[in-house]
């Protein structure tokens, strides 16, 4: 019987260590005129007086939504009361590619999460509102975001990451809508060419953002991760590259946001400001 009472106290006492709340924000887009669901999640500390909290912004892949996040890593609930940090996952639409498309007024994801999102949050919460204080990341198509909008907006964020990213779309014409965003490759290619994670490293001073990327070797984007990591050291930016075994799974993006939120970690506690 005391064994029993003792396995129950304690697991009610591990519960209690994580308690974090989700919420679902509803953001009204000007720029594509119409209402997006985000799930916001802050830490069980989290107060609206008080000290203020740095945000993580997480991206889902392809065919994902907002509850993505929560359903193939639920440990970021725990992550968000580890660190007392406010992590926010944003409906990217299910292909959006996280840009702004040429051709498709209603898929404006890069403007929307770059400035509409990142201001609701703001507004909405008890947020340390600056670069300093802002993180990026995402898999497969939520990596090339994170990098893409990092890289186009170090005013916005000051570290970012990816996993599994589609660094390289140009190898993939035919899939994931690719080309219902920037048109067929054939007929549209400097749109190609310009919304590409791996030819924004000109963009790179290497000082205005620090940034990792991880992928796994036999993940179909690990070749372009690999192309990318040796761009960054040919043009010597620096930043931080992991290869390790694993495919393009839940499994290893489960694995890989656990370092990348300590990554993070270490990078707001030296940005105390």
């Amino acid at each position: 019987m005391k064994k029993a009472i003792g396995f129950i106290l304690s697991f009610c006492f591990a519960a209690t260590l994580f308690a974090s709340n989700i919420d679902t924000l509803v953001v009204s887009s000007k720029v594509m005129d119409k209402a997006i669901k985000n799930v916001v999640i802050t830490p069980d500390s989290y107060s609206k007086k008080g000290p203020a909290y740095s945000v993580v912004y997480l991206l889902h892949g392809a065919g994902g939504d907002h509850k993505a996040w929560l359903a193939k890593a639920p440990e970021i609930k725990q992550y968000a009361d580890m660190y007392n940090v406010i992590i926010v996952c944003p409906d990217g639409g299910k292909t959006s590619w996280y840009f702004d498309s040429p051709i498709d007024r209603t898929m404006q994801y890069e403007t929307y999460i770059s400035k509409e999102l990142v201001s609701k949050i703001d507004q909405s919460y008890n947020t340390k509102a600056s670069k300093a204080h802002r993180a990026i990341s995402g898999f497969s198509m939520g990596g090339h975001g994170a990098l893409f909008l990092a890289f186009k907006h170090p005013d916005i964020w000051a570290v970012a990451a990816s996993m599994s990213g589609g660094v390289d779309i140009r190898p993939f014409p035919l899939r994931w809508d690719i080309a219902k965003r920037l048109g067929a490759y054939a007929e549209h290619p400097l749109n190609w060419e310009g919304h590409t994670v791996i030819n924004l490293v000109h963009l790179l001073d290497g000082k205005n953002l620090k940034f990792m990327f991880d992928c796994g070797v036999d993940d179909f984007f690990y070749d372009a991760n690999l192309r990318l990591h040796k761009k960054l050291l040919e043009r010597n930016i620096p930043h931080d590259y992991i290869e390790r075994p694993g495919g393009h799974t839940n499994a290893y993006w489960s694995n890989s946001i656990k370092y990348q939120m300590l990554y993070f970690n270490d990078f707001f506690n030296l940005s105390k400001s």
